[in-house]
């Protein structure tokens, strides 16, 4: 081989090697802990917004961006060996799904940056303030209480004799919560029954639904945290058998034969998620990016859910859905 030949040879390899360098260099790795099945996640609006979004920042699976899904299953108790167990993988950043997980991801990390989506997130001690979270977290905030109002108010639309009603929530939701939540319920004279599930499973949906039957509620509603989805199907086949009208925090409710649902724009959601992300791999620091505080909201009603209970939907309401399903 020629002198010249083998040198040309020397500057291609090195080249080359430069060039696999950064393309090595441009490959993330993020992680996904929801509630939900993991088979689930890709279907669910927020994410496919989340997807979407990434795709259009130019972090595209498969290409340049590695991402690993994790599922809680809905048991909380579970949450915090799980997410140990992510932290150690070392992703650049991890997607929460609720204020649990996000907890959890907390304690085992103090320093893993956190995209989250849940509820309140000050008030839980998840960040300082909306405009800087300060810490390791940041996402989006549902605006929970003030939807709380609106979900009874639109409940009380649709069954006006409703003057008790139960609420499906975790335990650990209804001990910070109830006293507020009974309250708002209070201004529209509805007395609030609390139905905490103390362990996401079948068998206790089933004893909590037992327990309050005997309460005789005229309506129920669902509490939207995302730990529930993962049983949305028996819930929604236990509020049909006691044959209550339901407002569920979350549309997926309302495809598993629900009656409707009142919830903050998923799209808008999961495309600041993604914002929050790109911002993160390029340097960012999760305590200086705003918490987005959802302000779009999406009503669905069910109206074959509605004939099977015998519900008049009053044309008013109806005239205010965003989605109608016959």
């Amino acid at each position: 081989m020629r002198r010249r030949d083998f040198a040309t040879g020397l500057l291609l390899a090195a080249a080359t090697r430069r060039g696999w360098t950064r393309e090595q260099a441009k490959r993330h790795r993020i992680a996904i802990i929801a509630s939900r099945p993991v088979a689930l996640i890709d279907d669910s609006p927020v994410f496919q917004a989340f997807f979407e979004e990434l795709r259009r920042l130019g972090l595209v699976e498969g290409q340049n961006l590695t991402i690993e899904r994790y599922s809680g299953g809905g048991r909380p108790e579970g949450y915090a060996d799980l997410a140990r167990q992510v932290v150690n993988r070392s992703p650049e950043v991890i997607v929460v799904g609720t204020n649990p997980i996000a907890h959890a991801v907390r304690t085992a990390s103090s320093t893993m940056p956190i995209v989250w989506i849940g509820v309140e997130g000050i008030r839980d001690g998840l960040a300082a303030s909306l405009a800087r979270p300060g810490g390791s977290v940041t996402g989006v905030d549902m605006n929970d209480y003030e939807v709380w109002g609106k979900r009874l108010q639109i409940l009380k639309e649709a069954v006006p004799s409703a003057s008790k009603v139960a609420f499906l929530l975790l335990r650990d939701t209804w001990e910070l919560n109830g006293e507020r939540l009974r309250e708002m319920s209070r201004r529209l004279e509805i007395t609030l029954v609390g139905m905490p599930v103390k362990v996401a499973t079948p068998s206790e949906y089933q004893r909590v639904f037992s327990a309050v039957s005997s309460d005789r509620p005229d309506a129920i509603i669902v509490h939207d945290r995302g730990d529930l989805l993962h049983q949305r199907q028996l819930i929604v086949e236990l509020v049909e058998k006691n044959r209550l009208p339901a407002m569920y925090g979350a549309r997926e409710f309302v495809e598993a034969g629900g009656l409707m649902a009142y919830q903050a724009d998923q799209g808008e959601a999961g495309r600041r998620m993604a914002d929050d992300v790109h911002e993160i791999l390029n340097g960012a620091k999760p305590g200086d990016i705003p918490i987005y505080q959802a302000t779009k909201f999406a009503f669905t009603i069910n109206l074959r859910a509605a004939k099977d209970l015998g519900l008049n939907i009053p044309l008013t309401l109806l005239a205010t859905a965003d989605e109608v399903i016959e």
